[in-house]
């Protein structure tokens, strides 16, 4: 594709660090504390969303995993989290031994629906996951007074969602634990990389010791763990990219806005920031009838427009049950991501609009 949905941003920063790491050939480090550049990252992430804590995993399951451990979640235990997010979110829950119970999302921002959730609580309940797809920020003042209401516990699934803010207070930190993603595609990346954020210096010590097998000092290990730990390579790129993550988020905002003004016109659901919400724009999603047809036309003009999610987790072969999900059913046929990286170019986007106005006609 001439330009993809998305697009790691490597400089020459990053092969700086790189080339130090491998220089140093300090690689990796099994200490409980991780490696030096683990930490800066660490740092970087926590000061950017204002938590007290961040602990560097692999990736951004790996962090969900992590998370769902430290809570002690276990078999017989049911967690609550929508259909319509990457598969990620529904194995980290299976991965521990726990029932997977999928809640259906608002067709305004593809976020969990409050009221659906309410009806699927059930005694065995324990954790609410919503997911902020996209960058759009889930409703978490309704769904942390239902979580309070029933005694459960919530873990922000913010692998989408760095960088985006309800009432300047960043996602991931409206919880116990939140959990970003550093994946290639992401706003910023590592390669393969995740972390957790907490305010509980308890859960900190405890997800330290879950990442590296339940170590504290050596072979002496004191509660189930695994090997989580963020390489130093990827270490090194993450730090950077943190250092970059404001540029990128407005070249993004500044790139949404334009599609927006240009797509105005059309028959489309186009996204939109609720009143205390600003998106990262990590994935710009309209909704058409026309999806497919859509797609494949942007795509032999050379643009990346993609479909995330055609399949919703609880229609997949290994998950499928005959939970009615209607909305997310809808969006699974209906959405169409754009690309606003900071790679695209003004010129691309007048592209991509051209190439819709003309499908409109």
């Amino acid at each position: 594709m001439k330009v993809p949905i998305n697009v790691p941003i490597i400089e020459k920063e990053e092969i700086k660090e790189v080339n130090a790491v491998l220089k140093e050939r300090s690689l990796t480090s099994a200490a409980n504390v991780g490696g030096k550049r683990v930490q800066e990252f660490e740092r970087l992430l926590a000061s950017y969303v204002k938590s007290r804590y961040a602990v560097a995993v692999n990736s951004g399951t790996a962090a969900l995993q992590a998370a769902l451990y430290a809570l002690g979640i276990k078999q017989g235990d049911e967690v609550l989290l929508p259909s319509f997010t990457f598969v990620a979110t529904a194995n980290s829950v299976v991965s521990v031994g726990a029932k997977p119970v999928f809640v259906d999302i608002l067709p305004e921002n593809y976020t969990m629906d409050p009221l659906d959730l309410k009806k699927k609580i059930t005694k065995k309940s324990k954790v609410i996951i919503p997911v902020h797809l996209y960058g759009n920020f889930s409703y978490m003042d309704e769904i942390s007074e239902i979580a309070r209401n029933h005694n459960l516990e919530i873990i922000e699934d913010a692998a989408q969602s760095l960088g985006t803010s309800y009432k300047k207070k960043q996602s991931g930190t409206f919880a116990k634990m939140g959990c970003f993603s550093m994946y290639a595609a992401k706003v910023t990346t590592s390669g393969e990389g995740g972390a957790i954020v907490t305010n509980d210096k308890g859960l900190f010590e405890k997800l330290r010791k879950i990442r590296n097998h339940g170590m504290l000092h050596g072979y002496d290990t004191r509660i189930l763990g695994l090997n989580l730990r963020l390489p130093e390579i990827s270490a090194a790129i993450a730090k950077v990219q943190m250092k970059k993550l404001s540029r990128f988020l407005d070249k993004r905002k500044k790139n949404a806005k334009i599609l927006t003004d240009l797509l105005s016109d059309l028959n489309y659901v186009l996204p939109d920031e609720r009143d205390g919400v600003q998106v990262n724009w990590y994935l710009y999603t309209i909704a058409t009838a026309n999806r497919n047809k859509i797609m494949k036309e942007l795509n032999n003009k050379g643009i990346g427009a993609t479909a995330y999610y055609s399949i919703p987790v609880h229609k997949t072969p290994f998950y499928k049950n005959s939970t009615k999900l209607p909305v997310t059913e809808w969006a699974a046929n209906s959405v169409l991501s754009l690309p606003v990286h900071p790679r695209v170019t003004e010129e691309n986007l007048h592209l991509i609009s051209k190439i819709l106005h003309n499908l409109g006609k």
